[in-house]
This record gives structure tokens, C-alpha cells and sequence, in this order.
């Protein structure tokens, strides 16, 4: 019955994991409960992909309004200085610089740092759409406590076969796979939220109402893979120190 601690100890790590990760599931739940229903496509982005997102969808909205360009060499370009026709759009501007040019990639956090952006997340948050910033913090936990509850399970199942005899092994397995099945199941549950970590769950239902049919829209919920080709190059071109001495 060599097996039986080590059994043990998988059961509780694993019941510990999965009862925080119901924790956190129902706290983001009620956080919800004050949501308000309309969601314009900037707290669409956010709730989707976070300030990030946002982000990319100002940079994509100024490149098709003409007022900056974004080359396929990963650079944006302001077209039109005096062209920002909202507090985000002219943090695009001055995120890109005085010269009127930089890197994408050196864009989007300055943006997505910006005052304007903060603004927005803090009211979505107000609203019930957005989870805070503890929440989700917490909720990266669980989920990381979740993974290492898995592998430890797995870790202790197998040295607990090689521990008995091998007719005894397929009894000790099968115990082993009731702690294991917890933890996969809830990591499952845990990763298929993760693309959804800033937004409550009052935030994913409405982000899933919205129609994908809108270009823009599309962008919001899914990122620059849905944007044509030469954008998409725009922002999946790499950055390095050397590319500041080319132009697009």
C-alpha cells in the first residue's frame, strides 16, 4: 500500500486546484451581474484581447481612413499629423512619434499604455463587462494551479505503478485516473476561457452576439488573422535594432 500517500496527495492537490478554480469562475460570474448590454467595437477589442487589440484596431481604422500608413515592413507612417479625429487616435499619433514614423511593434504598447486606454478598461470594469486586474491575476493563477495539479498527479501515478507489482498496477492507475480526469477537465474548462481572460462572463456573452460579418468587427474579436495579407505582414513583421535604418 505503498502507493496509497502518494495517492493522497494527489487527490487533495488536485480537490485544492479545482475548488479555486470554481472560486474564481463564480466571483467572475457575479462581477457580471451589473453588466450593461451595448458594446461598441473598441470595448469589444478590449474584452476580447485586452489593450493590445485595442490597439491594433486604431492603428487598422487610421491606415484605412488614410491617415497612416502601415507597410508590410512592420512600420507605420503618419499620413496626415492633424488627422486624429479621437483622444485614442491621437495617442496613435504621438505613440508614432514626431517624426512621423516608427515601428509597429514599438507602437502598440505606448498605445496600449496610454491614458485613454486605461480609461476604458477601468469602465468596463465599472459596467461588469471586464474582469479588474486582481481578477484576473487570480484567475492566471488558478489556472497555472490547475496545470501543475495535473502533472503532479501524473508524476505520482507513474512512480506509484513502478512502486507495485505489476499485477497490482492497472488498480492503483484506475484510482489515480479519478484525480487526474478532476484536473483535466477543469485545465480544459480553464484554457478554453483563456482567450476571454479580460472580459467577465457577462463580457464573453456579449462579445459572442456580435456579428463576425463586420471587417472591423472581425478585428475586435479575432485579431489581425483576420485582416488581409500584406496588414497582417504589417503587424507580424519582426523588430530589430537594424530595421530602424530602413523605411518602408
Amino acid at each position: 500500500m505503498v502507493w496509497v500517500p502518494l495517492f493522497l496527495v494527489a487527490l487533495v492537490v488536485t480537490g485544492i486546484a479545482c475548488a479555486r478554480a470554481c472560486r474564481d469562475a463564480v466571483t467572475a460570474d457575479l462581477l457580471g451581474q451589473r453588466a450593461t448590454p451595448d458594446l461598441t467595437v473598441l470595448e469589444a477589442a478590449y474584452l476580447a484581447g485586452g489593450p493590445l487589440r485595442v490597439a491594433d484596431l486604431t492603428l487598422v481604422s487610421l491606415h484605412r481612413a488614410r491617415l497612416v500608413l502601415l507597410a508590410h515592413t512592420g512600420w507605420a507612417t503618419v499620413v496626415d499629423a492633424g488627422g486624429g479625429r479621437d483622444d485614442l487616435e491621437r495617442a496613435v499619433l504621438g505613440a508614432i512619434g514626431p517624426d512621423g514614423q516608427s515601428p509597429i511593434p514599438v507602437v502598440r504598447p505606448l498605445v496600449a499604455d496610454a491614458a485613454v486606454v486605461r480609461a476604458l478598461a477601468d469602465g468596463l470594469v465599472a459596467r461588469g463587462l471586464a474582469l479588474p486586474e486582481p481578477a484576473r491575476r487570480t484567475s492566471a493563477a488558478g489556472a497555472r494551479g490547475l496545470r501543475d495539479a495535473f502533472l503532479l498527479t501524473l508524476g505520482l501515478g507513474t512512480a506509484a505503478a513502478l512502486l507495485v507489482p505489476a499485477g497490482e498496477r492497472v488498480p492503483v492507475l484506475a484510482w489515480f485516473a479519478l484525480p487526474l480526469v478532476a484536473a483535466g477537465l477543469c485545465l480544459l474548462v480553464a484554457r478554453a476561457d483563456a482567450p476571454g481572460c479580460w472580459a467577465s462572463p457577462a463580457g464573453r456573452r456579449l462579445l459572442a452576439e456580435l456579428s463576425p460579418r463586420d471587417p472591423m468587427t472581425a478585428l475586435a474579436r479575432r485579431g489581425t488573422a483576420v485582416l488581409e495579407p500584406e496588414l497582417r505582414a504589417a503587424f507580424r513583421t519582426p523588430f530589430r535594432v537594424e530595421d530602424t535604418r530602413h523605411l518602408p
